[in-house]
């Protein structure tokens, strides 16, 4: 018997057999189930095909079990087949996550699947995102020690999931393994106790392990990331900063050179009634730090590079041109206002108006190539902190205004100004250099009664002609949805998403897309029918490709 199905056996008689532990802590199992099931139909207009089992399967099942200190748990997961969109890396039904561990006040021990994140996640993050296909965990060992008040030690060591073939977990080549200390010197110092300024400083060092299978190069076969982190806040204002250094890294993303690493990223906020003021900047070169040097896209990164940009989440800003992070190097700034306009006055009418600005930008980093007889070091550059190339990869420009007329009426307003570099971060072969676009978003609600409401929104995108006055990539789009719900039970919704500046008429398509949802409690079935186009989903500046569709989407997600 292999270890999973023992592990497995043990983990499945505990659950059902709680009389096993004393009686003074009661046993509690929780959990949830999510499920996708797709048909779809061929569509040579939009290139959706139809699969040859026609009918795609995603399900999940978590289940944690807690009783005093002792902790489990596991997820089942089954892709028969999996979904369109989700990495060809997922098959078969099995365990995909499964842990034993204990905790007190003091300690706190994992063995198996956990999840773990070392300050902002710059130097180590291990984590899941189902709507994104990716799952990074970790399978080995966590221990995290709290032996003073304001005292916080981690320590984590294994391998990372690469993928999920035939039901059970494959993982990456390469060992991870690191520590993290973070402490609140208000906590620990007496005299600092109750003190305005709060301060908390932390550290990490991270290694990965792989052997050196190359002939023609010298690769490092332990490579270590290691910096420092502090947090302030003082009244309404607070300032972060982090930065971390990797050793050389050779991998088949920088291909195969022998440069340091950094990331550095600093946030600054401030805060109070009806303002919100938040800056922040980032500088990264060299940073994707992976425990399979061989790997690419979104595979096993140990690290996570935050994104500095807005998350948009209407449909015609959110999927047709989004940027992802880049790793090997980027210089990113962004600010964001939001301001309330004070109720009764003329312009904040009778609620109160709000406003929300925000600005991002990210350029290449400036790198100073090395004399000829440097080169043989392959250290093929130089790259200071904050040093920026004036080659843009993105900029965005938003505005947000929302104002309740009525207890009924409510208007929201935006305009975004994007450019987006398709060079470096590629999400169309329709276009080349940078595509720049205005888009205009109308959202208006209309609370009918208590129970029945309406919510309509309005989008249009105008982008810019290529530089030889052609109509660049699809040309212009326009989206209309509406949405309506019966509290608290269902929801309806119809959205078209048209294509109507396609420079090629034939292909001036009409996206129709219509869902009916039912939510009981912890009960939600969601009903999706009609054109979904190909692009780009992503979340937090990681990207996965979605193809086009034509079909039936059906989704239950229960928790317990």
């Amino acid at each position: 018997m292999n270890v999973m199905k023992k592990w497995t056996l043990c983990l499945v008689a505990g659950l059902l057999s709680p009389d096993g532990y004393t009686q003074e802590d009661k046993a509690v199992i929780t959990g949830n189930v999510e499920s996708i099931f797709q048909y779809l139909n061929e569509d040579s207009l939009i290139g959706a095909n139809q699969p040859d089992e026609k009918g795609l399967l995603n399900t999940y099942m978590n289940v944690f079990y807690t009783q005093g200190n002792f902790k489990a748990g596991m997820r089942l997961e089954s892709y028969l087949p999996r979904i369109q969109g989700y990495p060809n890396r997922f098959d078969g039904t099995g365990i995909g996550m499964r842990y034993l561990g204990y905790s007190n006040d003091f300690i706190d021990v994992t063995l198996g699947s956990f999840y773990e994140q070392f300050g902002s996640g710059m130097i180590f993050r291990a984590y899941e995102d189902r709507a994104l296909g990716y799952d990074n965990l970790m399978d080995g060992g966590r221990l995290i020690i709290r032996p003073f008040n304001g005292v916080i030690v981690k320590g984590v060591y294994g391998r990372q999931r690469l993928s999920f073939q035939e039901g059970k977990i494959v993982h990456a080549d390469g060992i991870v393994r690191g520590f993290d200390g973070e402490m609140n010197l208000n906590s620990i110092i007496k005299k600092m106790e109750g003190n305005k300024l709060n301060v908390t400083v932390g550290g990490s060092f991270m290694s990965k392990f792989q052997r050196d299978d190359r002939e023609d190069l010298i690769l490092p076969e332990n490579v270590g990331a290691y910096g420092g982190r502090a947090r302030l806040r003082y009244g309404k204002f607070t300032l972060d900063g982090e930065y971390i250094i990797k050793e050389q890294d050779p991998s088949s993303d920088n291909a195969y050179i022998y440069n340091y690493g950094h990331a550095a990223l600093f946030n600054f906020g401030y805060s109070r009634k009806g303002l919100g003021i938040v800056f922040s900047a980032k500088s990264v070169d060299n940073m994707s730090y992976r425990s399979d040097r061989t790997k690419d896209l979104q595979d096993v990164f140990i690290n996570f590079l935050p994104a500095m940009n807005k998350t948009h989440t209407y449909n015609l800003v959110a999927s047709l041109y989004p940027y992802a992070t880049q790793p090997v190097g980027e210089t990113a700034f962004q600010g964001e206002l939001l301001y309330t306009i004070k109720r009764g006055s003329k312009l904040g009418g009778n609620y109160g108006t709000s406003i929300n600005a925000n600005y991002s930008v990210a350029y290449g980093p400036n790198r100073n190539p090395v004399s000829a007889g440097d080169s043989a070091s392959r250290v093929m550059y130089s790259s200071g902190l904050f040093d920026i190339s004036d080659s843009l990869y993105w900029q965005d420009v938003n505005v947000n205004i929302y104002r309740k007329f009525s207890k009924k009426f409510n208007l929201r307003f935006s305009y975004f100004n994007i450019t987006l570099n398709n060079d470096v971060a590629k999400v169309t072969d329709g276009a080349k250099g940078l595509i720049q676009t205005n888009i205009g978003v109308a959202e208006i609600g209309y609370k009918i009664n208590k129970k029945h409401s309406l919510r309509t929104e309005l989008q249009a995108l105008f982008i810019a002609d290529d530089k030889d006055g052609n109509i660049n990539d699809q040309g212009n789009w326009a989206t209309a949805l509406i949405e309506y719900t019966i509290s608290p039970n269902w929801f309806f919704s119809i959205m078209d998403q048209y294509n109507y500046g396609n420079a090629d008429e034939n292909l001036r398509v009409h996206y129709f897309y219509t869902s009916v949802g039912y939510i009981r409690d912890a009960t939600r079935v969601t009903v999706g029918y009609g054109r979904q186009r190909a692009g780009l989903f992503c979340v937090g500046g990681v990207c996965r490709f979605v193809p086009a569709s034509n079909g039936l989407t059906l989704s239950f997600t229960q928790s317990f």
